[in-house]
């Protein structure tokens, strides 16, 4: 099934009338709003009703969460991660989301919305313009203010009933001699039922309080939860609010907690994603908690459900409920150490790029990857820190990071921190952290088409730059930016000399600048030479283990061999660069291998295998901007496919096996190309 929605890993109780009424909604509306207060389980209800709309959206349900998110002008950009939408030209995020979003019929659930309002009612109504195929669920604490917008407002747990059946369920989950039976005595269902109807039925209150069964009978947990609520109820009223409920509750399990587990929540609540104890000990160690303090704090936070374990890419780690993120918050501020628990935040998020920089040459670099892509969230939130404090600080981060901008398909959101911690970072002048800066900015506008500003860049670092991989990286940049338009023996002006000054040791700049000399030959129809350069290259990166720039060698040993009349050499290489990509999630890099796997196929005779990958090429171009990036050169490629293969089909088939690999979706197309096993995607 297309989409990303994340796993259900607790069960999901009660709620049938309301999926019921939503699946109703969403079948008669294309904007559906799920309101409530915090706690009251409007994602979970919103994930179940989505993994239930699957058979209706045959372009996928997309889960997008925005809790993490902070700044309005990275919604559009979070969506389009989200959706696999790597767009790398120099349009605005909304109208790549446009544009690729046009003629599909899929699902979008934008989950957490009450802090971006206003952006969220903006964007959705671009895309549901754009887009008639498109249905929009989101939840929020409010209405998003849509006119096309219907609003269901979620009501908590019936305490007599779900409520009930959940309290139930997660203690006998959370206390190992619990079960079932347990709650059949009288005195034990009354005080369970009493506990619901304290909490008003809120799903997440009635999980807090369950985890204090770990400590407490269910009978002492309703006592001390009515001594609590009666001291902080009016006194004209037996109820309180149930936002308040809530928060009550939240504070009630604060209390609750050992005074580092306190400190420690507080200071949690910094991480935007996913945590892990080696970046809960170097965030939120201090004062009187110590670092080996912090893991025996951490598993009590867990105990008590104010964390939740999660695991990504093999990855263990803890999470935080936005609602309860944001109590922690509050009490940061009240310690007036909110700004110190930033610093360190930021400082460790620094930290970690120059160590992915410094391996991103090496075997670590697809584990890099994983590991950054899983951080994006905090990368933003430590970059928006330093740029409000310490921009000198926010240009060394964001420079620090260009592979994680130019080879992970974060052009856009990169050149929008380069440039503006260019213009915030104070400085008497040139120094090599702006001329980094500045020589990343180059590379993320070459990407985009935007040669004019690649070349200033270029030509300002060329005249600075000090030391050896600086002068490598600069060549690359200026004679990437000459050939761009078609000046191949300018290119290679360039960049010989440089190639030729430098030592055997294979460094970024070294790689980038071969690479790119090796385009320039092959565009002289240098085939032999070129093919020559990429193998020495393909070999020196897989001696280090290096998969993004080894691909692309692949590639030009497939752009050689197909232009020396090995179509099926071509095939295999090409084959090969695809495999690398799809590690690194490189929707350029496979868009591209695509169109050449197609040009190799069609060329050896297999014109119908050639069209269906044409197809599935053409779905990726659509997820990374214009197709073919406007190249003529890499057009020529296309349509020399497109020829051959309509001359050996006929126009009709040649149609019809371009359709049927459009329709298989970016995952299954791909696996489809690699493994070469048509009959199933016919």
């Amino acid at each position: 099934m297309l989409g990303n929605l994340p796993a259900e890993t607790t069960s999901f109780v009660g709620r049938s009338v309301e999926l019921a009424t939503l699946d109703g909604l969403l079948r008669g509306h294309r904007l559906v709003t799920v309101t409530g207060p915090g706690g009251v389980g409007k994602s979970r209800l919103a994930l179940r009703a989505a993994r239930e709309r699957h058979a209706f959206c045959p372009d996928g349900v997309w889960w997008v969460e925005l809790s993490p998110l902070y700044d309005p002008e990275l919604l559009a950009a979070t969506v389009a991660d989200h959706l696999g939408v790597t767009d790398q030209s120099s349009r605005t995020a909304a109208e790549a989301l446009c544009g690729r979003l046009g003629d599909k019929r899929l699902l979008l659930v934008l989950d957490t919305c009450e802090h971006l309002v206003s952006v969220c009612g903006h964007l959705i109504g671009e895309l549901l313009q754009t887009s008639p195929g498109l249905t929009v669920l989101a939840t929020s604490r409010q209405s998003l203010g849509r006119p096309e917008e219907r609003v269901f407002s979620l009501a908590p747990l019936p305490p007599e009933g779900a409520a009930l059946t959940l309290f139930q369920q997660r203690a006998v989950e959370a206390v190992p001699h619990l079960s079932l039976e347990s709650f059949e005595t009288p005195a034990r269902a009354e005080a369970a039922a009493a506990v619901c109807r304290r909490l008003d039925g809120i799903p997440l209150a009635i999980e807090l309080a369950g985890a204090r069964l770990r400590s407490w009978s269910v009978e002492q947990l309703a006592e001390r939860l009515d001594s609590r609520f009666e001291v902080l109820a009016d006194t004209g009223s037996t109820r309180l609010p149930r936002h308040q409920t809530m928060r009550t509750t939240i504070g009630w399990s604060h209390e609750l907690c050992a005074p580092l587990e306190r400190l420690l929540w507080a200071r949690l609540s910094v991480f935007a994603g996913d945590f892990d104890l080696e970046a809960a000990q170097e965030v939120a160690a201090g004062g009187p908690l110590a670092p080996e303090a912090v893991g025996p704090a951490l598993a009590g936070l867990a105990a008590k459900s104010v964390v939740r374990d999660r695991t990504h890419c093999g990855r263990a780690g803890y999470r935080m409920l936005d609602t309860i993120r944001e109590y922690g918050r509050q009490w940061l501020g009240e310690l007036g150490e909110e700004a110190a628990v930033a610093g360190r935040h930021a400082e460790r998020w620094r930290r970690l790029a120059r160590a992915a920089e410094a391996d991103w040459m090496g075997p670590d670099q697809v584990e890099w990857y994983e590991r950054l892509a899983a951080g994006h969230a905090d990368l933003r939130t430590a970059l928006d820190h330093l740029l409000a404090t310490d921009p000198a600080a926010a240009l060394d981060l964001a420079s620090s990071l260009w592979f994680f901008w130019i080879c992970c398909g974060h052009l856009r959101e990169g050149r929008g921190f380069l440039e503006r911690a260019l213009a915030l970072a104070p400085g008497p002048g040139p120094g090599p952290r702006r001329d980094r800066a500045q020589w990343a900015l180059g590379m993320t506008a070459l990407l985009q088409g935007d040669v004019e500003t690649a070349l200033r860049q270029a030509r300002a670092c060329a005249v600075r730059t000090a030391g050896p991989e600086s002068r490598l990286r600069a060549s690359y940049l200026l004679g990437a930016a000459i050939l761009t338009p078609g000046d191949a023996e300018g290119a290679l002006d360039v960049l010989t000399p440089a190639i030729d000054a430098a030592d055997d040791d294979l460094s970024p700049g070294l790689a980038l600048c071969v690479l790119v000399r090796v385009y320039a030959l092959s565009n002289l129809g240098r085939y032999r030479e070129a093919a020559a350069e990429a193998t020495w290259l393909r070999d020196q990166c897989a001696s280090l283990g290096e998969r993004w720039m080894r691909a692309y060698a692949d590639y030009m040993l497939a752009v050689t061999a197909q232009a020396l009349g090995r179509a099926t050499e071509a095939a295999e290489h090409a084959r090969a660069m695809l495999a690398g990509k799809r590690l690194l999630h490189d929707s350029f890099g496979i868009a591209l291998g695509l169109d050449l796997l197609a040009c190799a196929l069609a060329a050896r005779g297999d014109g119908e295998e050639g069209a269906q990958v044409l197809g599935i090429g053409q779905e990726y171009w659509r997820t990374v901007g214009k197709a073919q990036m406007g190249a003529p050169r890499l057009a020529a490629v296309r349509e020399e496919c497109e020829r051959r293969a309509r001359a050996a089909l006929g126009d009709q088939a040649y149609d019809s096996a371009f359709r049927r690999g459009a329709r298989a979706g970016l995952d299954q197309g791909l696996s489809l190309a690699l493994k070469g096993d048509f009959a199933q995607g016919s």
